[in-house]
């Protein structure tokens, strides 16, 4: 069976002439939605989902009526792969039931690692980079007075003579004991 997904990014747009294209194509169903494609919730997206199965063909007018980014589309040809359904982008020329489809797509999925994997490296080098000046990653431990009195606090009560729990540290401070263990590991931060 063809099912088809049309999809506008505001209520003001239509999607007239998807459907019309949908329906030229044989799509038997039809799944609309006006909604960004940068909305992670894509009701009727999931609605199409729960109907596939195997054996069954997607059909989308363009790709970037399904896909928010080239790794979303990835994701979601994969999950179709995965149930045995094929794609089918009218205007894009891709379909995955055909060898030039797949070779097309398997094209843009190495394209979509590719980038992850220059982006990885560029974040690894420039971390290194940072490292051998001398710098660290994340973000710098900032401290409100407040919070450096806490700090102390707990350290002085936690070094004391009688011996409190942790827990007791915390309820006396009207903190968390995991806060509480935050604050010791901090101490030597503070007082450097």
């Amino acid at each position: 069976m063809k099912i088809g997904y049309a999809r506008v990014s505001t209520q003001d747009q239509n999607l007239n002439m998807q459907i019309d294209s949908l329906k030229k194509s044989g799509c038997e169903i039809i799944f609309e939605e006006k909604i960004s494609g940068k909305s992670k919730e894509r009701p009727e997206l999931n609605r199409l989902f729960e109907k596939l199965r195997k054996g069954d063909t997607v059909v989308v007018w363009k790709l970037d009526r399904l896909g928010r980014s080239l790794k979303d589309l990835i994701d979601l040809i994969t999950k179709m792969e995965q149930l045995e359904v094929s794609f089918l982008s009218i205007q894009d020329g891709i379909n995955t039931n055909t060898a030039t489809g797949r070779f097309t797509f398997n094209i843009f999925a190495s394209l979509a690692e590719f980038e992850r994997e220059i982006i990885s490296e560029r974040t690894k080098a420039g971390l290194t980079s940072a490292r051998a000046r001398g710098r660290k990653g994340g973000r710098p431990a900032g401290y409100s007075k407040d919070t450096i009195r806490k700090i102390k606090a707990v350290k002085t009560l936690y070094d004391s003579g009688n011996s409190p729990s942790v827990q007791d540290i915390a309820d006396s401070l009207n903190i968390s004991r995991a806060t509480c263990y935050r604050y010791l590991k901090a101490y030597d931060l503070i007082t450097q």
